[in-house]
């Protein structure tokens, strides 16, 4: 089944892709990748999940922020591709967690943008990955995520 099958079979509604708010792009394709600019939990009335990790946000919480945050990804995506059908398998992802200083479930958080690109990919959103904590993030979001992703022409 293709990745904008699988969507509609889960009832998956991606969001519009968010204008950048500096001076980047939200995705380049070149040889063969797609790289996707950092992307934050953008929620459907418009603004930012906010606050830090382990102290103002729970791991259940943030888990959804971060799950949002990969439908922020899938609408770059999807806007640099046109289809996400052409997306080969999602190769890595970087998940930065606006984390208290005695916070240490990283990994749990970021599994909600993780376990969504297996939902929407299958095998081919299985990726390499990287879950750290940092001591502020723009806007005061809960957190930050990156993709790299193989495409197909």
């Amino acid at each position: 089944m293709s990745a904008e099958d699988r969507l509609k079979a889960l009832n998956i509604v991606i969001p519009e892709a968010p204008s950048p708010k500096g001076n980047y792009v939200p995705a380049i394709e070149h040889n063969g990748l797609l790289y996707i600019s950092g992307q934050g939990p953008l929620l459907e009335n418009g603004d930012f999940a906010r606050g830090i990790v382990g102290r103002d946000v729970s791991v259940e919480e943030a888990y959804q922020h971060a799950r949002r945050t990969g439908l922020m990804l899938l609408a770059c995506a999807r806007q640099a591709l046109g289809s996400l059908d052409r997306v080969e398998r999602v190769l890595q992802v970087l998940g930065m967690v606006n984390a208290a200083p005695d916070f240490i479930q990283h990994p749990k958080v970021i599994n909600g943008c993780s376990d969504l690109f297996v939902e929407v990919f299958g095998e081919a959103g299985r990726h390499t990955r990287a879950a750290v904590g940092m001591g502020t993030l723009p806007e005061s979001i809960t957190v930050e995520i990156t993709a790299v992703m193989a495409v197909k022409p």
